[in-house]
C-alpha cells in the first residue's frame, strides 16, 4: 500500500470513529442513568432509581417540563435512617443526603400506608413537581403538586410542603426510636431545610416510593403502554 493510499485509510477509519462516538456523546449530554445515580448515592437500590428515572423521562415526555434537580424518597427505608436524596440532573452530582419524616398515620419507625385523602395524616406516594413557597408556621416552606391522580392529586389541597420540624432532627431518635412524625408532609431538620428548599424551588421532581405494586401498576408515569418514553425502564424494575 502506498503512503499516500495508507494516509486515505487512516482518515476514512478516523471518521468511522467519529460516527461511532456521536450515540455516546449525546447519551452524556441527556439524562443521567439510574446506575450513574447509584453511584453518587450507593445506599439507593437500584430498583428505585430505575423506577424514579422512568418516571422522569415518562413526566418529560408528557408534561412537557423538564426540571434540573430529581429529589428520591424511599419510604420503605426507617425513618431512623437517610432516605431523601437531592440529584441536580444537569450536573449529574448529589446535592443532598438527608433524613425526612412521614405522616403520623402512616406507620411507626416504617411507613407501611399511605393515603391522597384530606385529613388522613398520611404520606402520598407517587411523582410531584415542586411549587411555590411561602412563610407559615415552620418558616419557609415549599409546596408540592401531585401528579398522580387518585395518589398523590390532593397534595395542595391538604396543604402537603416540603418544611422544617424539629422532629425531623435524627437528634430525636435516642429517644423516641425513630423520627418525630407529620400530618403527611415530608418535613426536614431545621438545619437544612433553608438551602434544601432554595435548591428544590428551582424546579425538581419528587419521586415518593414504596414498593406498593397498586401504585406501581396503576401510575400513569410508570405504565409503559401510557408512557412509551421510558419503555424498558419501569418494567425492568418490576
Amino acid at each position: 500500500m502506498t503512503l499516500s493510499r495508507c494516509k486515505k485509510t487512516l482518515l476514512s477509519l478516523a471518521g468511522m470513529a467519529s460516527l461511532l462516538l456521536l450515540p455516546l456523546q449525546a447519551s452524556a449530554a441527556g439524562l443521567p442513568t439510574p446506575e450513574q445515580l447509584q453511584q453518587l448515592a450507593p445506599d439507593i437500590s437500584l430498583n428505585v432509581l430505575q423506577l424514579a428515572m422512568g418516571a422522569v423521562k415518562c413526566a418529560n415526555a408528557t408534561l412537557g417540563d423538564k426540571e434540573n434537580f430529581l429529589t428520591v424518597i424511599d419510604f420503605s427505608r426507617p425513618s431512623r435512617e437517610k432516605r431523601l436524596w437531592v440529584f441536580d440532573l444537569r450536573a449529574m452530582r448529589l446535592v443532598f443526603d438527608e433524613w425526612v419524616t412521614h405522616g403520623k398515620n402512616s406507620g411507626g419507625d416504617v411507613a407501611t400506608d399511605f393515603s391522597n385523602q384530606p385529613n388522613s395524616y398520611q404520606t402520598s406516594l407517587g411523582l410531584y413537581r415542586t411549587g411555590e413557597t411561602y412563610y407559615g408556621k415552620h418558616g419557609k416552606s415549599l409546596r408540592l403538586a401531585g401528579l398522580e391522580q387518585g395518589i398523590n392529586s390532593n397534595s395542595e389541597a391538604r396543604g402537603i410542603v416540603i418544611h422544617s420540624a424539629s422532629y425531623a432532627d435524627p437528634s430525636v431518635i435516642p429517644s423516641l426510636g425513630r423520627l418525630g412524625r407529620s400530618e403527611g408532609c415530608p418535613a426536614v431538620r431545621p438545619a437544612v431545610a433553608q438551602p434544601l428548599i432554595d435548591t428544590l424551588q428551582q424546579g425538581s421532581y419528587v419521586f415518593a416510593y414504596y414498593p406498593s405494586q397498586q401504585w406501581i401498576n396503576s401510575s400513569r408515569f410508570l405504565n409503559n403502554d401510557y408512557c412509551p418514553a421510558g419503555r424498558g425502564t419501569q418494567r425492568a424494575a418490576l
